[in-house]
């Protein structure tokens, strides 16, 4: 019962979070020559610390993790959370556990994980390409 609560736990960050980048964009677009502005927006609309997280600890943090590396440990992340589903799920299939609660819980977790860094790619892309038709 705790597995699912920690999943609505992590659906509603996900869209907190999302808000929180939607109301720090929406009156002004972010200024990409000062990252620490929009970090402190950003914060402002979360109301707590990880807004500096997220944009790679570019305020208040002692050493600031490269963009790279981020999207290395997510990625890492959600390859671990899949693995995990599909030995629970071989392991279901072999016989070798009899808990379908788990196992679907598990899949539920690994496909959850995956959307919502398909949706941050996603909106990562949006940005990008945004940025390349900015007239100069």
């Amino acid at each position: 019962m705790t597995e699912i609560r920690d999943v609505l736990a992590l659906r509603n960050q996900i869209i907190q979070r999302n808000n929180a980048l939607k109301s720090a964009t929406a009156l002004t677009p972010p200024d990409v020559s000062r990252p620490d502005a929009f970090a402190s927006k950003l914060q402002e609309a979360m109301g707590d610390k990880t807004a500096t997280q997220m944009v790679g600890g570019v305020q208040g943090s002692g050493e600031a993790s490269s963009f790279g590396s981020i999207v290395k440990s997510i990625a890492d992340t959600v390859n671990a959370s899949q693995e995990r589903e599909d030995v629970a799920t071989e392991a279901f299939e072999r016989g070798e556990t009899t808990d379908i609660a788990s196992v679907v819980l598990m899949g539920q977790r690994a496909s959850i994980d995956f959307e919502a860094t398909l949706q941050v790619r996603n909106k990562l892309l949006a940005a990008y390409k945004e940025i390349m038709n900015i007239q100069l």
